[in-house]
């Protein structure tokens, strides 16, 4: 289609902020959308192929130089909005004004319906199709700012350490950081218009790869005379969700047996232990002689700024509003993106009950209104206690403190149980009923070999709290999602790192940035140790991957079967059979606005895994009898995956 001017509606707002930075890039919006390289007839084929209707990207106008066009598709089409660079502000040949093309895009994303055409027709900017980066080396971080850039390698790296990142200021160039005597030399790095790459003279190269170990082995001198060493890379954790594959792989291989020295998966792990010590919060409460009976383990202590106090108990008692147990939710970096609120789910992360604090533990339960409560170790491990039963046995009612508790029914699968409780408080008429996941899979060494069945129970334990939400008054909803394990650190933060992470790719599809090693982080500053071991750090990774591949194969299956007129049922998660207790992967795993179009999946129809793509998921149809146990084999490879869009080298 050809581009347009359009007539805009609307004015900007005086005060429109900058564009987030990428920290916490799934609550930011980062300019991965601009395409430095791509021609309009590879615009439309890459938005037919990997979005749908709402998906948009920017790139240069390949007819004015100097400006640049808005691709979106559209009604199964793609519109091209030229954006003009006047040398001052950034517009739509009209309406408003912009001092950068950021700016401009958040804008229009921010503002939906500011974007028509003249005859009125309203153009949505809802779902950035991010472009590949020119390399996966790791040292290359995307769209960081200078400030970010400085930050990291001033507070994390030691002289030697660089990065890579794309220039904010001159949009398909890039800037190479490194920390030289304590501070910070940025040297531009200008891709040129064959495809080269160069530090503004001297050598070209083909590659980002190439320029760097040109480096390495020959160091850059500064005007000052400073040498300018590149020894280190400061490696990026920030990756596109639909990169995640090469992101395990790479990772897998540097932890390998041919890998020298120790790297990948444990160079991130390890270097997220070392941020420990920068961030010793207060944990007296729980080390008053009061309290200290109380902790299963007598160094495992909640933070004081988060811990959960037990309320409506008797002031004169030491000590009578403590428990082991901290709010966990999402935070990010920057208070003024969320003026200091918790953003998404809330969850509460204890250890597990000790026969003395039973009662507080059900006061908890009630106090907070949760209705979920998740379970993730069994009760003995290794001839060791892990956690007192704080249950009756199924149909029989025990009263623990003020609160008495009635087991109306369990059943089980081969991967958890489920429980569920009729909860009455001393007092009070009011009765509440709260469902009991019990996860029993968690082997007593290490962690699951498949983490189908950890997506598949935490995908039931969502789908119960989006019933509870829908089905509880407005005044008062379902509380936080309770979890514990012994102590309530290691696979409890395991637990809910891989829900928070699904939680963002559920809102910002497959296409946003993750980083999981940040996303820990930010959870061990409200409860500290979450996620213990390297390999509980390890299967995060390989349960979000195994997410991913298994949702790529259900968005392929339904494009096949779009084309064949089949009727959909469902895709599951390998490994795990749920039984009577399973249901269908509804609109907790939706990425995208619903599909009206029901198509089926056969077995056959199985291909091996695309790195990306955003085709909306539709939900299956309620009267199914059987849902199709889907089974996503990482390993099968057989066919290569269809060549990236578009055409940068490296």
């Amino acid at each position: 289609m050809e581009q347009k001017p359009l007539g805009i509606q609307g004015r900007r707002p005086e005060g429109l902020p900058a564009p987030a930075a990428c920290y916490f890039s799934n609550l930011s919006i980062c300019n991965r959308w601009f395409w430095p390289t791509i021609s309009g007839i590879d615009a439309e084929r890459v938005l037919m192929e990997r979005g749908v209707d709402c998906s948009f990207l920017a790139r240069p106008s390949s007819s004015v130089p100097g400006d640049f066009t808005l691709s979106v598709r559209r009604n199964g089409e793609v519109t091209h909005i030229k954006i003009q660079n006047s040398g001052d502000f950034y517009d739509l040949y009209g309406g408003e004004k912009f001092a950068t093309l950021s700016e401009l895009v958040q804008y229009y994303m921010e503002k939906q319906g500011q974007l028509k055409e003249k005859h009125g027709d309203v153009i949505e900017l809802k779902y950035p199709l991010n472009c590949d980066g020119p390399t996966t080396e790791r040292w290359f971080h995307g769209h960081l700012s200078g400030r970010d850039a400085e930050k990291l390698i001033l507070d994390r790296g030691k002289n030697g350490s660089f990065l890579v990142r794309e220039s904010q200021s001159k949009p398909g160039d890039f800037v190479l950081s490194v920390r030289t005597d304590d501070k910070v030399t940025h040297v531009m790095i200008r891709c040129t218009p064959d495809n080269k790459y160069d530090v503004g003279g001297g050598e070209k190269f083909n590659t980002l790869a190439e320029l760097i170990e040109h480096y390495k082995k020959n160091p850059m001198v500064e005007t000052s005379g400073t040498v300018v060493h590149l020894k280190q890379p400061f490696n990026a954790t920030r990756i596109n969700a639909s990169g995640i594959h090469s992101r395990v792989k790479q990772l897998q291989s540097e932890n390998g047996p041919n890998s020298f020295g120790k790297a990948g998966f444990w160079e991130e792990f390890e270097s997220l232990q070392q941020q420990e010590f920068k961030h010793l919060y207060s944990r007296n409460e729980g080390s008053k002689p009061e309290n200290r009976n109380k902790n299963r383990y007598k160094n495992i202590l909640p933070f004081d700024d988060t811990r959960v106090k037990l309320k409506n108990v008797d002031a004169s008692v030491a000590g009578a509003d403590y428990i082991n147990a901290n709010y966990i939710s999402w935070k990010t970096d920057d208070a003024s993106e969320t003026g200091g609120e918790s953003v998404g789910k809330v969850y509460i992360a204890t250890q597990g009950c000790l026969p003395s604090t039973v009662p507080d533990f059900w006061q908890m339960v009630w106090q907070e209104n949760c209705r979920v409560i998740v379970m993730t170790t069994k009760e003995t491990e290794r001839l060791k206690n892990k956690c007192a039963r704080y249950w009756p046995d199924p149909g029989e009612s025990k009263e623990y403190g003020q609160v008495v508790v009635r087991n109306l029914v369990e059943s089980s699968t081969p991967h958890y149980t489920l429980r569920e409780f009729l909860v009455t408080m001393e007092g009070s008429d009011e009765e509440r009923k709260a469902f009991h996941y019990h996860f029993t899979a968690w082997p007593d060494h290490g962690v699951p070999s498949d983490p189908g069945c950890v997506l598949n129970f935490l995908h039931e334990v969502n789908k119960r709290q989006d019933e509870l939400q829908r089905e509880l008054p407005n005044n008062q909803p379902p509380g936080a999602i309770l979890v514990h394990c012994s102590a309530g650190i290691g696979r409890t933060g395991t637990f809910i790192v891989i829900d928070m992470i699904l939680d963002q790719l559920k809102r910002y599809g497959l296409d946003c940035e993750i980083d999981i090693q940040r996303t820990i982080q930010m959870v061990r500053s409200q409860r500290s140790g979450m996620v213990q071991t390297e390999a509980q750090y390890k299967f995060v990774y390989l349960a979000v991957q195994h997410h991913i591949e298994t949702i790529t194969e259900r968005i392929k299956a339904e494009q096949k079967s779009l084309q064949s007129g089949r009727e959909y049922t469902n895709i599951r998660y390998s490994g795990s059979d749920i039984g009577n207790l399973g249901t269908t992967l509804s609109s907790t795993m939706t990425l995208f606005p619903q599909s009206p179009t029901p198509v089926v999946l056969r077995p056959d129809a199985k291909k091996p895994q695309r790195a990306v793509s955003e085709i909306p998921l539709p939900r299956p149809p309620e009267d199914l009898a059987k849902p199709i146990l889907y089974e996503n084999i990482p390993g099968n490879s057989g066919q290569a995956p269809p060549p990236p869009p578009p055409p940068r080298k490296t």
